[in-house]
């Protein structure tokens, strides 16, 4: 069983748009991103323009669509996709569930409202080796203290956590966790708070302007970001997408869900290879392939043969 799954906001790196496959399949989903958008979608991934969100998470949603086309046009396709925040767009229209227009339509709209509420001063922080009751007790904590609040914004995996707040509430929560033996505490490459209640004016307002999105009931499964299970109607998939900016998202739970349904091959969207990475530490025995370190006109090929590999 093929599972998809499709990296969310930090994962982005100069140019990931142009390393994509120099593929007919590639460039047509480019040109309907562009003609959805009224702009030339290749101009979001240079350094200057990945400091918008919205380039950023366009630019994510792009990739991650043009990896599913040109795998379809292969006969390779996921019977489970699943994507980490922004990711869950990608992963929506992976299995019919939203046309990639009304997809990218959304999360223009999506990004716009984060960025506006958020301009500058907040973002995440992950936190490597302490736990999630470990850190909302620092959390609890650093609120008592009369410091700015953090919220647990990602479970990536038991000890990978991501915390969610302004930048000087991030600066005390990092410090606060190596003190408690955090392995390891940065800042991540996001301007806004995703995931926790300081978005829930900008989810407010998405939840509105989602109503007169079309969705569709999926024709695989999707696992979602909020409770990490399977969603199998039209009217889920739209909440969760809607909602996922002000929930903490449960990765974690969506991975163990998707592996205990019989995902065998794990295949993470470009770029970059962090959820890779998350399903090697936490489950090594899984085939998981991260198709940025992987040749683009081998894309395929090795896939159908991974996928071959785990049946046998």
């Amino acid at each position: 069983m093929l599972a998809f799954q499709f990296p969310g906001q930090g994962a982005q790196s100069a140019d990931f748009l142009q390393r994509l496959p120099q593929h007919a399949v590639v460039a047509a989903t480019v040109d309907e991103a562009s003609q959805a958008l009224g702009l030339d979608v290749l101009t979001l991934d240079t350094a200057d323009a990945l400091r918008s969100t919205i380039a950023v998470q366009i630019g994510l949603v792009v990739a991650g669509v043009a990896m599913v086309r040109l795998l379809a046009d292969a006969q390779v396709t996921p019977h489970i996709s699943a994507g980490l925040s922004v990711g869950a767009y990608a992963a929506a229209v992976s299995c019919g569930a939203l046309e990639f227009a009304d997809a990218l339509r959304m999360v223009r709209k999506r990004a716009e409202l984060m960025e506006s509420a958020y301009p500058s001063g907040y973002g995440l922080a992950a936190i490597s080796g302490l736990t999630e009751r470990q850190l909302e007790t620092l959390a609890a904590q650093q609120a008592q203290d009369g410091l700015p609040p953090v919220y647990i914004g990602n479970v990536n995996a038991p000890r990978q956590i991501v915390m969610a707040g302004s930048d000087a509430a991030l600066d005390a929560v990092i410090e606060r966790a190596l003190a408690a033996g955090a392995r390891k505490a940065t800042h991540l490459a996001v301007s806004v708070p995703s995931h926790c209640e300081l978005l829930a004016d900008a989810a407010a307002e998405l939840i509105d302007y989602a109503r007169d999105v079309p969705f569709h009931a999926p024709q695989s499964v999707y696992v979602g970001n909020r409770g990490g299970r399977p969603l199998h109607t039209a009217a889920a998939i739209r909440d969760d997408l809607a909602t996922n900016m002000r929930q903490t998202v449960r990765w974690f739970d969506a991975l163990t869900v998707m592996l205990e349904m019989g995902a065998q091959v794990v295949v993470e969207a470009p770029p970059g290879q962090v959820l890779t990475d998350i399903v090697r530490e936490q489950w090594p025995q899984t085939t998981v392939l991260a198709l940025s370190n992987i040749a683009p006109e081998r894309w395929a090929a090795t896939v159908r043969r991974r996928c071959g590999a785990a049946e046998s």
